[in-house]
């Protein structure tokens, strides 16, 4: 299968989740999107490939972000995107641009941190409250994120999000400075 024959099936699994999930019929969310009744069917039936600017009004509309749209990993407790896998959604001759890292759904106070940590260094994280999510971008040497006891390697230009509400640690078993940074979305206390 193609990566857009996957883009275009989770698109539609997705678009009809977070629907259903929010309980809209095919007219609700076609009115709050501005997209057509007959796009939507064609998206859910996976019988078309739509603009990036569809996607962005049917996420806003839904209030979900791409990445949670064009998701065909469907739940992973660690997600790495490679410097490869940013999406690039415009850039200028002259040099400017911007790129989505990395997304997640964030339903309560939202922080940002700048990491570094040197050679041989870790530091570990109790779990956090049910439902927290991290979000780490690598800028520069190799992050060793450990979560519920499994291992994973984010090298420099990658990012990775995982749900937080497990032990966690972040450490630098390379022979260079790891420096990344961080966003951590904790829920509302109910």
């Amino acid at each position: 299968m193609s990566d857009l024959d996957l883009l275009t099936q989770s698109l539609a699994r997705n678009v009809k989740r977070w629907r259903t999930e929010r309980g809209y019929t095919l007219d609700a969310l076609a009115g709050r999107a501005g997209v057509s009744r007959g796009m939507l069917i064609q998206i859910e039936q996976a019988r078309t490939n739509p603009s990036l600017g569809t996607v962005v009004k049917i996420g806003d509309a839904l209030g979900v972000s791409i990445t949670t749209l064009l998701d065909y990993e469907q739940g992973p407790r660690v997600r790495i995107v490679s410097a490869e896998q940013a999406v690039r959604l415009w850039h200028t001759e002259e040099g400017s641009y911007n790129r989505l890292l990395a997304g997640t759904e964030a339903s309560g106070p939202l922080e940002m941190w700048d990491w570094r940590l040197m050679p041989g260094q870790a530091s570990p994280s109790d779990p956090h409250p049910e439902g927290t999510v991290e979000l780490v971008h690598v800028t520069a040497g190799e992050l060793t994120l450990t979560v519920d006891g499994a291992e994973h390697r984010v090298p420099a230009g990658a990012s990775a999000s995982f749900e937080a509400d497990t032990p966690h640690t972040y450490a630098n078993t390379g022979d260079v400075p790891m420096e990344m940074v961080m966003a951590v979305s904790v829920p509302f206390v109910r």
